[in-house]
């Protein structure tokens, strides 16, 4: 993983950030994917600044108005609702590469709250300016629908897997989904570091922090993962692709 550096970092102007779309280690999971270097310019010129933010610093909160998208540069973050009854549930981890903030397109109001989970960056990338740029750079607008897409699909799988997954299927396409979001960062799809808290993975799935402490310790003794603290190694990826998909199944837990 990237080593999240702690010190307090200046304001960057844009003309120090004219070259950090095409130098940054994500630019080819984030919105410069695919554009030719002359556009990737362009969208330097319209990034706001680069923010950083400690661990559980809100970047957003649910109701606050919408201004910028967030690409992440580095660390993790969690997003969550407020229900009417005022308990939080929690709706994603976004990671390296990937935005946040396209919730409030619609409304031009955010609908969750955004939240490090540990020591991050992002760059703020001004909506309108970003809109403007569509016009411009087809290809910059085409990705972005499929920026869209991809996070239509991602809540249709959340619900799929809230509403008809076991307990053992959630949480093994859980790890699935991380080992393949990292693999594509050019980490270990195999070895990684859980960012969020196991209540916090509980509050996910739909699942309480006793279920997932106990899913721990059936897939060791299942031989499918080594767990040390916050650190997971994924022993057998195949069989727990198979039973993300449905197609392998242990007992049900006591």
């Amino acid at each position: 993983m990237i080593a999240a550096d702690t010190t307090s970092a200046p304001l960057v102007n844009v003309t120090a950030l004219k070259s950090s779309c095409a130098a940054c280690s994500m630019h080819q999971l984030c919105l410069p994917m695919g554009l030719e270097d002359a556009d990737i310019d362009r969208l330097d010129q319209i990034i706001g600044k680069r923010r950083r933010l400690e661990r559980d610093e809100p970047l957003y909160k649910m109701g606050s108005p919408f201004r910028n998208l967030y690409a992440v540069r580095f660390g993790h973050f969690k997003t969550y609702q407020i229900n009417a009854s005022g308990e939080a549930q929690i709706t994603g981890f976004q990671m390296a590469g990937e935005l946040l903030g396209m919730d409030a397109i619609s409304a031009d109001r955010h609908h969750c709250d955004a939240v490090a989970l540990e020591d991050s960056e992002v760059c703020e990338i001004p909506f309108g300016n970003l809109q403007d740029l569509f016009g411009q750079v087809p290809t910059l607008l085409r990705h972005f629908h499929r920026i869209m897409s991809q996070e239509i699909t991602r809540e249709q799988n959340v619900m799929l897997l809230l509403g008809n997954m076991r307990a053992e299927q959630r949480f093994a396409v859980f790890l699935i989904n991380l080992s393949a979001r990292y693999a594509a960062r050019g980490y270990s799809s195999t070895r990684f570091q859980l960012r969020m808290s196991r209540e916090d993975i509980g509050n996910y799935l739909g699942l309480t922090i006793e279920s997932i402490s106990r899913l721990l310790s059936r897939f060791k003794k299942l031989g499918l993962v080594q767990v040390d603290k916050r650190e997971v190694v994924l022993l057998e990826p195949a069989r727990l692709k198979a039973m993300a998909a449905g197609t392998e199944q242990c007992s049900p837990m006591a």
